[in-house]
């Protein structure tokens, strides 16, 4: 028996968006934050190994509310971005870093069936780490957003490019998860059916990407889309960390098209207001039909 059915590990991050028509708002969130707490809803046993400042240990009460198990490590500060919307395209974004609390070394063993690597951005987890916890044998799946990110060391602003590691890092995979940028940096196309055969091709069964109008998984030599229902963008931000959270936790249980369903359906209801998914999956389900 596992203590844990899903580990997210990951930074917290404070998340100060600006969007295109000039409001702001300001949250805790981040890859893992978003994501355990989308799995949470499910009622799988969901933990979150987060990296952040002893002095925001008070912004984890959220992941407690939610039943989720928080464990952490310390850095000298917590992960801090800043998010401007250029145009009315939400995936059109500029990110700087204001902090960044650091990569990931090593963990303490987990009794866990499955760790997603909720990365952010620069390389949160390097080869190295990867290879060490697929050799603990865990089903391991990856956010690739961390390997196109990556931080100015003059500007703080975060620069997206293309990552010679990129095939070698998605091989070690069981599932991982690409935004439709993403996928065009790492791929050279921004057909997410094309992006998901090519990701594919590099050894890891399972690939879902999201673009604005819904998201795309591969699975056994097949891509399926579901299109999302959101009447708003206002809580754009984390699109991506929530809809694969939700996939992951779905999973567990069902196939990859009811998986995908499920996810869509969570991250248009979370889309509609800023921070992590605050509904029931009650509600997911009643947006389902």
């Amino acid at each position: 028996m596992y203590t844990y059915d899903l580990v997210f590990i990951g930074h917290i991050c404070f998340d100060e968006t600006i969007n295109y028509d000039g409001s702001s708002n300001m949250c805790a969130g981040g890859a893992a934050m978003y994501g355990a707490v989308a799995a949470s809803c499910t009622g799988k046993k969901i933990a979150a190994m987060l990296m952040l400042s002893p002095e925001d240990h008070r912004e984890l009460s959220l992941l407690r509310e939610k039943g989720i198990k928080v464990l952490t490590i310390d850095s000298p500060q917590t992960t801090r971005v800043k998010v401007v919307h250029t145009s009315s395209n939400v995936d059109e974004r500029q990110i700087t870093t204001v902090s960044y609390a650091g990569h990931f070394q090593d963990i303490p063993p987990l009794s866990t069936r499955c760790v997603h690597l909720a990365g952010c951005n620069d390389h949160e987890f390097g080869l190295d780490f990867l290879r060490k916890m697929k050799r603990r044998g865990y089903s391991l799946s990856a956010d690739m957003q961390s390997f196109v990110r990556h931080n100015d060391p003059v500007s703080k602003e975060i620069l997206f490019k293309d990552d010679p590691a990129k095939v070698q890092a998605v091989g070690l995979m069981d599932k991982v998860k690409l935004d439709i940028l993403e996928a065009k940096i790492l791929t050279g196309t921004d057909d997410i059916e094309k992006a998901a055969v090519i990701v594919n091709s590099w050894g890891c069964p399972e690939v879902l990407i999201t673009c604005s109008e819904g998201a795309v998984v591969r699975y056994n030599r097949q891509n399926r889309f579901e299109k999302f229902t959101n009447k708003s963008v206002i809580g754009r931000t984390g699109r991506g960390d929530t809809t694969f959270g939700a996939y992951l936790a779905w999973r567990l249980d069902h196939n990859p098209l009811e998986s995908l369903k499920f996810a869509a359906a969570l991250v248009s209801i979370k889309m509609e207001a800023p921070g992590p998914f605050s509904g029931t999956v009650e509600d997911v389900l009643a947006r389902m039909k």
